[in-house]
């Protein structure tokens, strides 16, 4: 039995709670346990969410947590909880509905006070340790909502957190909405930070297959090619950084999360089958890289790396001009300066973040610089495994095998997703996530929707996945509720309503639909024709759409078809006669071996 007069985070098996394990805060860790203590002994909840790679989150660690003042005001007055946003993304969602609802935004750290019986009262995501001109110090903050709560503790009325579908709008709509936030000049969309398109690309890149578009090709040619030459991608090691902060593309964020590989390695992929271009391929190559050298972990792939070196962000990736000359022969150093921009003032805080001018061929020297930046001090790792995200690596490494004709990637997403079910499927329930020896085994809609997404294109290899398709798509179906998709059925939580909103990555709604449409393609169920639904919010839900109304070839064939003879929107099963279903017309078609 755990001693509540102290911070237990040390007993976690989350990196992001043992980051906290020696604040004076006495975290406790989300349990069933610990919310009973808050009611009996009548105290509100003071609940911090985060993440392992978050800079702001070590920022208030280092700060408001690590006061003593603060400490001992939420010790004697709260019961201190902190979650890992990645471990628990049921209580994050529901957190983040709320601080939307009261600001109209939110971010993390995110951090909730709330009754005892977990109604919301308060939200913030960064407060100092001590009020400066335009910030109120965090014990401020909780002397103001205590005093609230000890008034109207009576009146506090519980959180609404229902999920409201986008809206449904007609198709011609989605590309007219997306061209309104389009930077003709930068790439991407909108007019402050950059963050990589991912699902909005892949619903472009398919709809290319069925036209030539002219302003779609130049929507995803301008943005893959922002992300692949300026500052987002890590041009020395492969894949890219998480954002940037600036319309140009210039400064990232430095994290580098597993999501953002496997959905870059998927825009790539596709975009090198539609767009024909040598240097999207090449970029697909360099996040494999990435993938194997950085975040491959003996069978998985672990979730992410710190954007901080010893408290200094982007420290690892940076470079003095000087250092430059110095490391560099003249010679090598005249080629990287006609590639890269390279000024004495550097382009972040006096040091260079490296930004490529275009496509010079310069391997030697990156490999150079990579092997001296490998033998700098490296970011921290998040190194938990979560069974979702290792699936939507198997999913991207399975298109990007079809797209860049390399079958050997098809293999290897194959054994991934065999290690996956071996770890974390028991028959009943597909775990979430594996971390310091201890498995959470807590079913998420997103973990099995991945899942199947992934089983439903090996089964297109080989039928022999079909009794496992058949098994993982009655396990997702679990989590429907008439038409609502439900993300986790949990004992020591609100039962959450599954997100629809697909950025950064696709929503546990979208790959659902996704995997469900495709195994009645593949088991000859009808469906429905289904509608589009609003731009930006539900770009890969409008993926699912296009199957569902017919915009993908269904192939069915007595021997396997190589993939480089079909067009990217397709899927194919064996059977006879050979015939191509598009658009709700079968014709023959001709297999060429």
């Amino acid at each position: 039995m755990l001693k509540f007069q102290r911070n237990n985070l040390d007993q976690s098996s989350s990196p992001y709670l043992r980051q906290h394990a020696e604040n004076p805060v006495w975290w406790q860790e989300w349990s069933a346990e610990i919310l009973k203590t808050a009611v009996k002994q009548n105290k509100p909840l003071f609940v911090s969410v985060g993440y392992a790679t978050c800079h702001w989150c070590h920022v208030m660690a280092a700060g408001a947590f690590s006061d003593k003042d603060t400490a001992d005001y939420l010790n004697e007055h709260f019961i201190c909880i902190k979650v890992d946003r990645e471990i628990r993304p049921d209580i994050d969602q529901f957190l983040m509905q709320f601080i939307i609802a009261q600001n109209g935004s939110g971010g993390w750290p995110l951090n909730v006070f709330l009754t005892p019986d977990v109604h919301p009262i308060f939200a913030l995501t960064y407060a100092p340790a001590h009020a400066g001109s335009s910030m109120s110090s965090l014990i401020d903050i909780c002397k103001q909502v205590y005093e609230y709560y000890r008034n109207h503790r009576n009146k506090i009325l519980p959180f609404q957190s229902k999920v409201q579908p986008p809206p449904i709008i007609e198709q011609h709509w989605i590309i007219k909405n997306l061209l309104v936030y389009f930077d003709s000049v930068e790439g991407g969309f909108g007019s402050g930070q950059k963050f990589p398109p991912h699902t909005s690309l892949l619903y472009l890149l398919y709809l290319l297959c069925s036209g030539n578009f002219e302003e779609i090709r130049n929507m995803c040619a301008k943005t893959l090619d922002a992300m692949r030459l300026r500052g987002l991608h890590d041009h020395l090691q492969g894949g890219i950084f998480r954002y940037c902060v600036d319309k140009k593309w210039t400064i990232p964020h430095f994290e580098k999360m597993l999501y953002d590989q496997a959905m870059a390695l998927w825009d790539f992929s596709l975009a090198y089958r539609m767009l024909d271009k040598k240097e999207y391929a090449k970029m697909a190559e360099g996040i494999l890289f990435c993938l194997e050298s950085c975040f491959k972990d003996k069978h998985f792939y672990i979730s992410a790396f710190d954007a901080d070196t010893d408290h200094q962000e982007g420290g690892t990736y940076i470079w003095q001009y000087k250092e430059l000359r110095m490391l560099l022969s003249a010679e090598e150093f005249h080629r990287l300066s006609e590639a890269y921009i390279i000024h004495p003032e550097g382009n972040f805080e006096g040091a260079i973040h490296l930004i490529r001018k275009n496509d010079n061929a310069m391997e030697d020297v990156e490999k150079k610089l990579l092997m001296i930046r490998n033998q700098k001090a490296q970011p921290d790792k998040d190194k938990k495994i979560l069974c979702g995200l290792n699936a939507l690596v198997a999913v991207a490494m399975l298109q990007a095998g079809r797209f860049l004709d390399k079958r050997k990637l098809e293999k290897t997403a194959g054994q991934l997703i065999r290690h996956l079910i071996e770890k974390f499927w028991d028959g009943k329930i597909l775990a979430h996530a594996y971390s310091n020896g201890k498995m959470q085994r807590q079913g998420f809609l997103f973990d099995g929707a991945c899942l199947l997404l992934a089983i439903t294109m090996l089964y297109e290899n080989d039928t022999m996945w079909g009794p496992r398709m058949e098994e993982i798509y009655q396990y997702i179906l679990s989590f429907k509720k008439g038409n609502t998709w439900i993300e986790s059925w949990s004992g020591d939580f609100h039962t959450i309503e599954a997100s629809w909103i697909d950025h950064p990555i696709p929503s546990s709604v979208s790959l659902a639909e996704m995997g469900v449409t495709r195994v009645k393609l593949f088991t000859g169920q009808s469906i429905l024709p289904s509608s589009y639904r609003q731009s930006f919010q539900a770009d890969f839900f409008n993926i699912a759409v296009m199957m569902q109304n017919g915009l993908f070839h269904h192939y069915t064939t007595e021997k396997a078809v190589s993939w480089n003879q079909l067009p990217a929107n397709s899927m194919q099963m064996r059977g006879k006669p050979d015939t191509d279903c598009y658009q709700g017309t079968c014709r023959p078609f001709i297999f060429k071996e």
